[in-house]
């Protein structure tokens, strides 16, 4: 793990869950597995301290454990899926293009607690929905849980892994640590409840905390409270789901590019077709019929049998090979090629173009070295067509970048210069190692800066958090007009043009860490369909 992205990882723990639950994460992602009682000895935390920090890991699958031979309990962090908290906006905003505003809420009350069973997650959206309607009308429980239904169908949401129940003999000691599993048929499968009810709005302060009381209480006391009928049955997102949606949308935009829309909606109605029946890992979808794609096609989409075969026919013609033809049966089968690596989606040949660093030349000679593969200096003048001291100071640049990479191969065995080409040539793997590497820097300092402005204007974000408080009391007992401009008027000028200025620079700052997290994206799917490629 590099030193890039240790440091992105300890400053997101910080921001979602605090700094105790940072020190824990940091320790574990810096030593590798660790039992409990070396963890409380690094971090110099209470052992309640450590074991809370640890729930809450454990709870967002940030942190994974293993019973060891002799008893003792060993626990990881999962510093890949520590990253993936860069990309929940991303997945909450997928949610909410596909399946609305109860998709999104669904999928985000799911990442803020890390998992839920469907009554309570159902629940817990139908109020917040309720909440933001006028006076009067409510959400009914069961609209939520048919989207729910539906994003287990389509498998962005799925069970968590239960104890197995296996018979045990009362003599033998329970393990140290439980074994958690889930067969694959069952990962999906949504129990039968029969939700009945609406969403309710939030109370006042003080009946809600005297609700809170009465709970507590009950539970002391043993009350015998209604466990609801999925207690036990947990669900979290499936994160892999959406990146094979990310995926799908980004061939489908590279066909477009290359093609045209018709030759897109082809592939993308392949995609949807394939898209539950095909594994995160394959290279290939599943092998599908003409005669299916063509009854699948969407129904405002006019187009013939026999134009969707010439489409299928140039598809597969294709060079970059989108798709290809798997059999003849049913009019013949093809499948969408999913490996990033043999594709025309951008990838890092579009990078050194993208930054002042290099600029448009230097993309020239990128581009014409990863088509020509090997090419000496002078070669490399020509081709390009850039004056010999300009090339060769472009070179000796992405040289020290590690964006091209020098490969000698002598003629005589005492490798005397006179005698040696010198060949440059571009190592794509590793150049996208080296992208990724400098893209979890950017976040970082991203995310630094955002913590520095909020930090420099504290006071005034309090203040401003005041007032309002103030207003929405005082709007809510019916004040009137003039009582609520003078309240208003608490906060200077200057002082909201210094508000609206941080919310702009705020604003820019998250926009840039999802610009950054999609070519993070790029880059990783990139990195992971080369080591899979034969």
């Amino acid at each position: 793990m590099t030193q890039a992205e240790l440091r992105l990882c300890s400053l997101l723990l910080q921001e979602h869950f605090g700094e105790i639950v940072e020190k824990v994460g940091n320790s574990l992602l810096r030593t590798g597995p660790r039992p409990l009682r070396l963890l409380v000895g690094d971090t110099g935390l209470l052992p309640d301290q450590v074991k809370k920090a640890l729930c809450v890991l454990i709870q967002h699958n940030l942190v994974r454990y293993e019973a060891q031979p002799r008893g003792s309990v060993e626990y990881e962090a999962r510093s890949e899926r520590i990253l993936r908290i860069l990309r929940y906006p991303r997945y909450i905003y997928t949610a909410k293009t596909l399946y609305g505003d109860p998709g999104e809420l669904l999928v985000e009350e799911l990442l803020l607690h890390g998992h839920l069973s469907m009554s309570r997650a159902v629940a817990r959206v139908a109020d917040r929905l309720t909440e933001t309607m006028e006076d009067g009308k409510t959400v009914d429980y069961s609209e939520v849980s048919g989207t729910f239904v539906r994003l287990a169908d389509t498998h962005f949401i799925q069970r968590c892994p239960m104890v197995p129940e296996s018979p045990r003999s009362a003599k033998a000691p329970p393990p140290p640590a439980p074994a958690l599993a889930i067969a694959e048929k069952d990962a999906y499968v949504v129990p039968r409840l029969s939700l009945v009810g609406k969403g309710k709005r939030r109370h006042s302060c003080d009946e809600e905390e005297e609700g809170e009381r009465k709970a507590k209480r009950q539970k002391q006391e043993g009350g015998t409270s209604e466990s609801p009928p999925d207690d036990g049955i947990y669900w979290q997102v499936n994160l892999e789901r959406f990146h094979q949606h990310f995926r799908d949308q980004a061939l489908v935009s590279a066909v477009a590019s290359r093609m045209d829309q018709t030759s897109s909606e082809v592939v993308r109605t392949m995609l949807r077709m394939s898209e539950v029946t095909t594994a995160s890992g394959a290279s290939h979808t599943q092998p599908l019929s003409s005669n299916e794609i063509f009854r699948s096609l969407p129904a405002g989409y006019n187009i013939g049998k026999q134009a969707l075969d010439q489409y299928l026919a140039l598809l597969a013609d294709d060079p970059l090979e989108f798709v290809g033809k798997s059999g003849d049966s049913g009019g013949g089968t093809y499948t969408v090629s999913i490996l990033w690596g043999e594709l025309g989606v951008p990838g890092p040949e579009t990078f050194p173009s993208s930054g002042t660093m290099f600029g448009s030349r230097c993309a020239r000679i990128f581009r014409l070295l990863l088509r020509k593969k090997h090419l000496e200096q002078k070669q490399v003048e020509d081709f390009a067509m850039i004056p010999a001291k300009e090339a060769k100071d472009m070179l000796y640049r992405m040289l020290s970048e590690n964006l091209v990479s020098l490969q000698e191969i002598p003629k005589t065995p005492d490798h005397a210069p006179s005698r040696t080409f010198y060949l440059y040539t571009v190592n794509v793997t590793a150049a996208a190692r080296m992208l990724l590497h400098r893209c979890y820097k950017s976040v970082a300092n991203l995310m630094e800066r955002r913590q520095h402005e909020m930090r420099e204007n504290k006071r005034l974000l309090e203040k401003s958090q005041r007032v309002e408080a103030i207003l929405a009391s005082m709007q809510a007992t019916g004040a009137e007009a003039a009582q609520l401009h003078e309240v208003e008027e608490m906060i200077t000028g200057p002082e909201r043009q210094q508000l609206e200025t941080l919310k702009r620079n705020v604003n820019k700052i998250d926009a840039s860490e999802n610009q950054v997290d999609e070519t993070i994206f790029v880059l990783e799917s990139f990195i992971e369909s080369t080591m899979k490629k034969p």
